[in-house]
């Protein structure tokens, strides 16, 4: 890493009636020169224009101070991609209330584990969604948008299609209030 340079916070909540106060006063106490902040959720990376103007700002040899991991990234691919971009860039990272600081060896190690231990748990946050999802599709719970037509109109549907072959599908779709497209989702199913 190159001489040392600025020390440049980044602070982020996730909605407008968050107040940013804490994490604010956490990054001066820390002694950042220059603070981003925004009032936007990190589940849309695109949509935090001041991340992306915070990593776009920062050089070799700075040091970019966040309160929370959570609040530089929502996933740990999101993490893994900003850190390896700081890191491409010879900038540290150092992380408030986790004690994190990549300027270290032992802060680089640190790092590592979190982020590994982040990626295990949502792992086992899919596995156990996908373990539900199973188990409710066993008892019959059916997912996705519900049925337009009961099982007895589905019946009346094809009949009406079957005794009516040179009716319009638009007319008879509307007489059961549903698209022509589902109707013949409905008839070709």
């Amino acid at each position: 890493m190159a001489e040392q340079g600025q020390v440049i916070g980044y602070a982020r909540v996730s909605s407008t009636g968050q107040s940013l106060d804490v994490q604010l006063e956490k990054l001066e106490a820390a002694g950042c020169r220059r603070v981003f902040n925004e009032k936007q959720s990190g589940r849309q990376a695109e949509n935090r224009a001041e991340l992306q103007r915070c990593l776009e700002y920062v050089r070799e040899g700075d040091v970019l101070v966040v309160t929370k991991l959570d609040r530089l990234a929502r996933s740990v691919i999101d993490l893994h991609q900003i850190a390896a971009r700081l890191e491409g860039q010879g900038v540290g990272l150092r992380v408030l209330d986790q004690n994190v600081d990549t300027t270290t060896p032992a802060g680089k190690l640190t790092f590592s584990v979190l982020a590994a231990v982040a990626e295990f748990e949502n792992e086992l946050r899919r596995e156990r969604q996908r373990d539900g999802i199973e188990k409710a599709k066993k008892n019959g719970v059916k997912f996705g948008p519900r049925e337009k037509l009961a099982p007895e109109q589905v019946e009346a549907l094809r009949d009406a299609v079957a005794r009516q072959p040179d009716r319009r599908k638009a007319d008879i779709a509307k007489d059961f209030g549903i698209s022509r497209a589902s109707l013949y989702r409905i008839i070709n199913g």
